[in-house]
């Protein structure tokens, strides 16, 4: 049975390739639509979770994975040689930046190496990692060919971005609009059938470098436009002037406006990433992307502002950032969700214990910390309560989570550092309450 009549009839098996925050409602998504799945990932623990049920990524939910573990059409493992199973494998592998904000497609490389021992007639390969435009053209093809199938006429090749939000409630995996871009005609209108299938609405592009420049052009909108915010906020501060209340007036305007508010940094795998991608392919056909340099530079300044203005909010208080005890509200870069991938926190975290503070932090979504490409913290969560709120001398809040109590943080911390506009709605006195 061709790929074709197996997609038509929902026979297809389909493999997902790293099992995190993408790939695992992926996985679930083509699950719930029909088909048979596997899940592959480097991780064996990961896998031992799924098999038991257990949902590792809690924005998710609880229940996630049970009813799919327990189910005859669904498979997950580390084996690697197993990638010959499926007549579909999406590629769902991190794509970072190395120590000179150069792409990292170490993952991308060595998936694909891996696929080319296994590759068989007839399977597609689409890759959803954020990549620059060409890679999957000029760095997968050539690997995957080197097995002597030929690309278009024995194996098929294309492109989707993951379109992923972490704790987003009003879309999902399954309502997400998906792109799709192919290596030659058929594979476009295979990967667009495929996906069609799990998702409500699929966009066919005519190749895939295009669907490749568009993930990017996604997030370095918002990474200019967040930039943008960050520059006001610092200048605005210097004016006296709450930049929250100045968005929240110019998103008064029906049109040609976008509300983005300001942070203490950036944080989550695409935003401080991915427009690194471009800058560095721009680089090699001769060009410069000044634009999108300079937001990430304003953005990774961030951290160190909020550092600067606790700094100066304890000097206010007659104290120093040495010997005082800092607490942290929040790792996970964004609310109400237990990811913390680039998240700010750390490198304020980093920064103020160099400077001697003796820094603890709380994050109902993250009871521990675990090591990371370039942290390695080794903490565990605060209480936060009345009684610990009096025991620091500073408070800052670095992630605004649905769950904090801003009236008890207000009325029983003695400094607060607010990086996110958290405190704006609070009553009583607000003269130990600093933006930043």
């Amino acid at each position: 049975m061709t790929l074709q009549n197996l997609i038509n009839e929902r026979k297809a098996k389909v493999g997902i390739i790293g099992l995190g925050y993408v790939g695992l409602p992926l996985m679930r998504a083509f699950w719930h639509a029909g088909y048979p799945v596997i899940g592959y990932d480097v991780d064996p623990d990961k896998i031992k979770k799924i098999h038991q049920g257990e949902n590792y990524l809690k924005h998710l939910g609880e229940d996630f994975i049970s009813e799919m573990s327990h189910s005859q059409t669904f498979d997950a493992t580390a084996d690697f040689d197993r990638l010959g199973e499926a007549d579909a494998l999406l590629l769902c592998v991190p794509t970072p930046l190395g120590k000179h904000l150069e792409p990292d497609l170490s993952y991308v490389e060595v998936t694909t190496a891996a696929i080319a021992k296994t590759l068989r007639k007839d399977q597609l390969i689409v890759l959803e990692s954020t990549t620059y435009p060409g890679t999957t053209r000029q760095v997968m093809m050539p690997v995957l060919e080197a097995s002597g199938l030929k690309c278009g006429e024995d194996f098929y090749l294309a492109y989707s971005p993951e379109r992923e939000d972490p704790g987003r409630k009003n879309f999902n995996t399954q309502t997400i609009p998906k792109l799709v871009g192919g290596i030659g005609e058929k594979a476009g209108k295979l990967a667009t059938e495929l996906y069609s299938t799990a998702v409500s609405e699929v966009i066919l592009v005519s190749s895939a470098e295009v669907a490749e420049s568009a993930k990017l052009l996604e997030n370095i909108y918002r990474s200019v436009n967040i930039a943008l915010v960050n520059e006001m906020k610092v200048v605005l501060a210097a004016m006296d002037i709450d930049i929250w209340e100045v968005v929240d007036a110019a998103a008064t305007k029906p049109f040609g406006f976008q509300a983005f508010y300001p942070g203490p940094g950036l944080g989550g795998h695409c935003i401080p990433i991915d427009p690194y991608y471009l800058t560095w392919k721009a680089r090699e056909v001769g060009h410069t992307t000044r634009f999108i340099e300079l937001a990430g530079e304003v953005n990774h300044a961030m951290p160190e502002y909020v550092v600067q203005q606790t700094t100066l909010a304890l000097n206010k208080n007659q104290k120093s950032v040495s010997g005082s005890k800092i607490l942290i509200l929040g790792l996970a870069y964004k609310p109400d969700v237990d990811d913390i991938r680039e998240s700010p926190s750390f490198e304020i975290i980093q920064k103020l214990q160099a400077l001697g503070g003796i820094v603890d932090y709380n994050d109902p979504h993250v009871p521990a910390t675990h090591k990371m490409r370039n942290y390695d913290l080794q903490k565990h969560s605060v209480e936060l309560s009345v009684d610990s709120l009096k025991y620091f001398d500073c408070v800052v809040i670095a992630t605004n989570h649905k769950v904090y109590d801003r009236q008890m943080i207000a009325d029983h911390a003695k400094v607060i550092v607010d990086s996110r506009g958290a405190l704006r709605q609070v009553t009583g006195k607000r003269d130990h309450i600093f933006s930043a």
